[in-house]
């Protein structure tokens, strides 16, 4: 086997992208943010193929301090293969604080992981992959309209942001972060916002959009407003909207919140892959 790492992004898409190309809904996340790095909108990103004789059996995507992004091409060499890439990570000194995948790969690195490095696995998400291809048009929509928000709007963006971060219990993004991202987000016009009687009420993002697909990410309605449909209502007009430019969305939902799993299969979105985000402690 041979552990091939790229410095230029084209040349890895090369490689990587008639892989993902077969299963984009499952792989959007991984797809996503290759596009993202061919843009230059990452500064130093892991790209890596595991190759034995011409076949590519597995590949590998990090774009620190994010996850390593790991996609098994041939399932019958899972375990040897995830075997040699965490001799080679380990070898070239590169870090790993966690590890994101199609759940079965997920576990099966990190349980590995534990086992050369003396490391321990925590557990940070189990989520759910969803794709849709057409909104359900019979669902009943809460009253008011969407709009893409505004520079205006980015002060209760910013505040919605850190609010997200921690009813998810991801890890907390400095304020003058957020106040860059929401403004790059605003310059790309990816939040969209539900709006009833002048109030805002519930908004969500569009993120890593490709050529086919687009993510719905970052869905947030503040707790004095839910209950009320939403933000069933915004992904589903957003939806709406965003499959007039993709042929199908993805979401990836918390599997420890049915409330979000329930609300998403209402608008149309199937369940299409289990997901998983493990952290590793010393």
């Amino acid at each position: 086997m041979e552990f091939v790492q790229y410095e230029d992004a084209k040349q890895f898409a090369e490689v990587a992208e008639p892989i993902i190309a077969k299963n984009e809904d499952v792989f959007s996340l991984f797809f996503g943010i290759l596009q993202a790095i061919k843009a230059g909108k990452y500064e130093n990103p892991f790209m890596a193929a595991v190759t034995d004789e011409g076949d590519v059996l597995a590949l590998l995507q990090m774009t620190p301090p994010h996850p390593l992004n790991l996609i098994i091409v041939n399932e019958s060499r899972k375990d040897e293969a995830i075997d040699f890439v965490i001799q080679e990570l380990r070898v070239n000194s590169i870090a790993i604080p966690s590890v994101i995948s199609v759940k079965q790969w997920a576990i099966s690195f990190a349980s590995a992981w534990e086992r050369h490095t003396g490391e321990t696995q925590k557990l940070l998400m189990d989520q759910g992959l969803y794709r849709l291809d057409k909104v359900d048009e019979s669902l009943e929509m809460s009253p008011g309209t969407w709009r893409f928000a505004t520079d205006a709007d980015a002060p209760l963006i910013e505040k919605w942001f850190a609010m997200f971060e921690e009813d998810t219990n991801l890890n907390r993004t400095s304020p003058e972060l957020v106040k860059e991202r929401v403004a790059t987000f605003l310059e790309a016009r990816e939040v969209f916002l539900w709006e009833n009687e002048g109030k805002v009420v519930s908004m969500m993002k569009k993120s890593r959009p490709t050529k086919n697909s687009v993510t719905v990410s970052l869905v947030f309605t503040p707790k004095e407003e839910r209950k009320k449909g939403y933000a069933r209502t915004m992904v589903a007009q957003g939806s709406k909207e965003l499959l007039k430019d993709y042929k199908f969305c993805v979401l990836y939902t918390d599997m420890m919140n049915p409330t979000s799993n329930k609300i998403y299969k209402e608008i149309g979105y199937q369940h299409i892959a289990d997901s998983i985000h493990i952290g590793f402690e010393k």
